[in-house]
């Protein structure tokens, strides 16, 4: 019998299976698809305090949130790391005074330590204006934190097996009942067979599907407690060479940013805020959010794009606490747990939140649960690092410099990169390989076999979109063949472990 099972593998889900099994509780951890395969992967990918939740007076958002950055870029300064971001001044829209004010309280919120504090940029003595429309000559800069979300996710989930947790992917909950204080729940796998699991505790980190799973329980409610805003990105070719990035405001009164993405070979920019009540297994960038994203970009940049100009884009809901909020961009992003007891077995459903508050998240559930395991270990996950973040210093540079010397056959780039995604974990990745040929067959992109290998054996990956989508995002740098030969590689290793074990069948 599992002590706590913890359903839904979103960023939610997997560091409250983490904080769980660290803490001695007997963990399960279900997501009906990958790892982060929706809302989780689908975020503009940084580690904020969220500058425009000021507007709203969400000032106990802000500190939390730019308190967890900082916790967040010591734990894994591997797939962490700070930007600087460059607010150009739209007169037409908020007053000078009123963004200084905003900077300043967010410079201070959240006692911050590492990152550098606001200054004012000018056109004459700044070249990040160069791209800009001729208008804007003065702005703001300050600090944020850019994150590779999907791995956020992935290596809290590798730490939540690390510390004894079983983590199933691919497998859906297709019901739930409480009897004498244990939930009973059904497991449906891959290959259609089922497995029935029991649990003192259910977690309900299902995320955009909290309601339905809440339903399925036996729960009913007299209004929905999430809003589903959906929020869509789109990616082009790089727009402007500069490291930092930009926050631009629309018309609307929303916020757009425009990020260097993949090495500064492309542009980010996100994201939108809309309504949403369709299929959520089905979740794509609008036409009309495409267009909406290339108008922003085109009032701020001289470089003009189009639709056409889009090479990618993506799309998540995001659960939000329904708090009764005119408008889906100012319904708050702080979140609500709420517990339910049926037969004297608690069922916690976690709704809302935001990408830098799941640890403290993930806290504040164990506290909810603190009677039901009166002998858990407290809280320990505030300074230790993930999988592959226990760089020296959290120095991520000197680390580079160190593994040049170590790995001296490994092209700059390859290294980086393996670096940017596994931090100290390459020793694992690379034991024993003197050579580029030990890395087995090359698929395009730097992606080798030996680390396909890895992902598989390391990190739950099962499908080729797996790694090129989510653990990596080499999908966007390799030729259609080279998707393709990633794809035949998985189907050749199924056939070969299914032949593998029909022959040790008697």
């Amino acid at each position: 019998m599992y002590d706590i099972l913890v359903i839904g593998g979103g960023i939610n889900g997997a560091g409250i299976a983490r904080d769980a099994a660290g803490r001695g509780l007997n963990v399960l951890l279900v997501e009906k698809d990958d790892l982060a395969s929706h809302t989780s992967s689908a975020s503009t990918k940084l580690i904020h305090g969220g500058l425009r939740y000021l507007e709203h007076y969400d000032f106990g958002l802000v500190r939390k949130a730019l308190i967890e950055r900082e916790a967040l870029l010591r734990a894994a300064p591997h797939i962490i790391w700070p930007l600087r971001f460059v607010l150009p001044h739209e007169q037409s829209l908020r007053p000078s005074w009123l963004i200084r004010i905003g900077l300043f309280l967010y410079d201070h919120l959240g006692g911050r330590k590492e990152l550098p504090a606001t200054r004012s940029v000018k056109r004459t003595s700044d070249p990040i204006f160069a791209p800009l429309k001729s208008r804007f000559i003065k702005g703001f800069e300050y600090s944020d934190c850019w994150v590779e979300d999907s791995r956020l996710v992935v290596l809290n989930a590798v730490d939540a097996a690390h510390h004894g947790a079983d983590v199933m992917t691919r497998t859906e909950c297709t019901s739930l009942k409480a009897e004498g204080g244990i939930w009973t729940a059904r497991l449906k796998h891959p290959d259609q067979s089922e497995t029935r699991v029991e649990a003192r505790t259910v977690i309900n980190a299902a995320g955009p599907w909290v309601d339905q799973l809440a339903a399925r329980a036996g729960i009913r409610r007299n209004a929905p407690d999430v809003r589903l805003v959906k929020g869509s990105h789109i990616i082009v070719p790089k727009l402007f060479d500069d490291e930092r990035c930009f926050i631009f405001q629309s018309a609307d009164g929303r916020v757009i940013f425009a990020i260097p993405y993949e090495n500064g070979a492309y542009t980010l920019i996100g994201t939108t805020d809309l309504p949403f009540d369709e299929d959520l297994n089905q979740v794509e960038a609008s036409a009309e959010e495409i267009a909406y994203l290339c108008e922003v970009s085109n009032t701020y940049f001289e470089r003009q794009i189009t639709p056409g100009d889009v090479v990618s884009t993506y799309a998540g809901v995001r659960p939000l606490y329904e708090d009764q909020a005119a408008d889906a961009s100012s319904v708050t992003r702080d979140y609500v747990l709420k517990t339910d007891t049926i037969a004297n077995a608690p069922f916690l459903s976690v709704i809302g939140g935001k990408i830098t508050t799941y640890r403290k998240l993930a806290e504040d559930v164990m506290k909810q649960l603190a009677e039901t395991f009166p002998n858990m270990t407290g809280p320990w996950t505030a300074e230790r690092p993930l999988p592959g973040g226990d760089i020296p210093g959290g120095d991520f540079e000197a680390y580079l410099e160190a593994c040049r010397k170590d790995y001296p056959w490994l092209p700059p780039e390859l290294l980086h990169r393996l670096l940017r995604t596994h931090g100290t974990q390459i020793q694992v990745l690379l034991k024993n390989a003197k050579s580029l040929d030990d890395l087995g067959r090359h698929f395009g992109a730097g992606l080798y076999e030996r680390e396909i290998d890895y992902l598989i054996e390391h990190e739950f990956a099962h499908t080729a979109e797996d790694i090129l989508k989510r653990r990596t995002k080499l999908g966007l740098h390799m030729h259609q063949d080279d998707i393709s030969g990633v794809r035949d590689h998985f189907e050749d290793r199924s056939v070969a472990l299914q032949a593998s074990a029909s022959a040790l069948q008697p």
